[in-house]
């Protein structure tokens, strides 16, 4: 009798803990300097870069863009779309399988220390309140997807490299999930998933992101550039800024970014040359 009391009096905890589900409101996160510091595509470039996926040159061309948007924090699109584009065409040839076996390493080495965790307690939170939670990101869908299971999300949207029979062809499937296209992908999410939109949470750190973070009733600017910080006090919207030394990153010369391309290039002769690349701070 004792052990079906202990038994009962169990499940009623753990059905006390369960959160009911919030089917009609979900959260999207933007990833690049939102969930995470710096760009997922070159840390996953950098990454294969170190496999010999492709040259010190390109790995070079793909740091000047990075470092640009670091310093100057403003996406170029033209830089967007090359960096995106040149990054699909490095897996031309290689399988799927492979891409997602490197890719989970690769996180491990160079993104998972870069989760910023206050991003990561807002995604909790609504994971909390039985809510859905999306990434929806440019970065390819692959690398969106491990981040996802890695933190636990529900699942993610990127941009999509064709494959035949499980080849890569080096080419996109459609465009770049990026400014509008992610928030015509949340409608037809909300719409298959009967979402409410009005109920729904969007996070990012780009005016680029415009268009997603003005679909839903709650949007919050994470790590804004100027111009989304200026839009959001604007408009009343949540801002968080989780970087530190903000204003004197902001205030340092184009020139530093030159020298962190730089730096970024010479590791990489290293690595091709055989030697140990720098660690990582």
């Amino acid at each position: 009798m004792l052990a079906g009391e202990a038994a009962a009096a169990s499940a009623e905890v753990e059905h006390a803990l369960v959160t009911p589900s919030d089917l009609s409101a979900a959260a999207f996160f933007d990833v690049d300097n939102t969930v995470m510091q710096g760009a997922s595509i070159f840390h996953l470039a950098r990454g294969l870069h170190r496999r010999k996926f492709f040259t010190t040159r390109e790995i070079a061309s793909a740091a000047w863009k990075q470092a640009y948007f670091r310093v100057v924090g403003v996406e170029d699109p033209e830089h967007v779309a090359e960096a995106r584009q040149a990054a699909l065409s490095f897996i031309a040839g290689h399988t799927t399988a492979e891409l997602e076996e490197l890719g989970e390493a690769i996180f491990d080495e160079a993104m998972a220390h870069r989760i910023w965790p206050g991003t990561r307690a807002l995604a909790q939170l609504h994971l909390d309140e039985g809510q859905r939670v999306w990434l929806v990101t440019a970065a390819p869908i692959e690398i969106a997807g491990i981040i996802a299971r890695r933190l636990g999300l529900t699942g993610a949207m990127g941009t999509v490299a064709e494959h035949v029979d499980g080849v890569y062809t080096g080419r996109l499937v459609g465009d770049l999930l990026h400014g509008v296209a992610k928030a015509e992908a949340i409608k037809a999410l909300a719409a298959r998933e009967g979402l409410d939109l009005a109920r729904c949470s969007a996070y990012s750190d780009s005016v680029n992101d415009l268009p997603m973070l003005s679909l839903v009733g709650d949007p919050c600017a994470i790590n804004p550039d100027s111009r989304l910080r200026a839009h959001a006090r604007a408009h009343g919207w949540r801002v968080r800024d989780y970087r530190t030394g903000r204003r004197a990153a902001r205030a340092g010369l184009v020139a530093a970014a030159v020298a962190g391309a730089a730096t970024g290039a010479v590791a990489a002769g290293a690595s091709l040359r055989g030697r140990q690349p720098p660690s990582e701070g």
